[in-house]
């Protein structure tokens, strides 16, 4: 069984977007795991007829303080039963074989710890490459949302401290525990652009707008994420 993880912050049409996404799924043998990191704006009216329609295959879990997306998926992870896991941010919509195309390549790949795919990101394609250690060492381009054995999770989990940049550092962590990944080479979700986790800048903003606050705040993740992973 997989165990879909959301961290949900705002965001009530993307997130009944993505529920209804998964809804579709062709791959049914899941849990949704919803943990509602104190939104400040009403969530039961997406949520409770997609509650009715999954049954006992959805739980909420309510945060009494806002403390980030790391933190619900932890919190998430501690109640998952699932063998494997997905994250999946509330502004993911996933192709209808999502769930089952990972679950077929990640039991095709014993020795793989994860698989992870291509998306878009509203219109821009995020096309990648097969699973390279060194590379990703260098660039973060594994997604959170990708498949991995739930024997895989790392014992320090997400780090909450991290502002930007937690998938790199969970992936490395992965990694570091001896598992690899697979890459599979489809698009297999789309990122509603403008979101409160997701986002995304082009390349050449880091370059001629180092004094945005976006930018500060990346380049300063990427120094903590390196100096935990001893990356030069």
């Amino acid at each position: 069984m997989i165990s879909i993880i959301i961290p949900v912050y705002n965001q009530p049409k993307q997130l009944k977007k993505c529920l209804a996404s998964i809804e579709r799924q062709t791959y049914q043998n899941f849990e949704l795991i919803l943990v509602n990191d104190r939104s400040s704006r009403p969530m039961s009216s997406v949520v409770r007829p997609f509650r009715q329609k999954f049954g006992v295959k959805m739980e909420i879990y309510n945060n009494q303080v806002r403390h980030g997306a790391p933190y619900a998926r932890n919190k998430g992870y501690c109640h998952a039963k699932g063998e494997y896991l997905l994250f999946c941010d509330a502004d993911i919509i996933m192709k209808e074989s999502c769930l089952e195309t990972m679950m077929t390549v990640l039991q095709q790949n014993p020795k793989a710890g994860f698989v992870y795919s291509s998306h878009r990101y509203g219109h821009k394609l995020f096309k990648f490459w097969p699973f390279d250690i060194e590379k990703l060492k260098q660039i973060p381009y594994v997604h959170s949302t990708s498949l991995l054995k739930k024997a895989a999770y790392p014992p320090a989990g997400w780090d909450e401290s991290l502002k930007k940049l937690q998938d790199w550092d969970f992936f490395l962590q992965v990694v570091e525990g001896g598992y690899t990944g697979v890459w599979i080479d489809k698009v297999l979700f789309t990122i509603q652009p403008g979101g409160v986790y997701s986002n995304w800048m082009p390349s050449f903003f880091y370059k001629l707008f180092p004094f945005l606050p976006k930018v500060r705040r990346y380049k300063k993740a990427k120094r903590i994420v390196q100096g935990k992973h001893n990356i030069k």
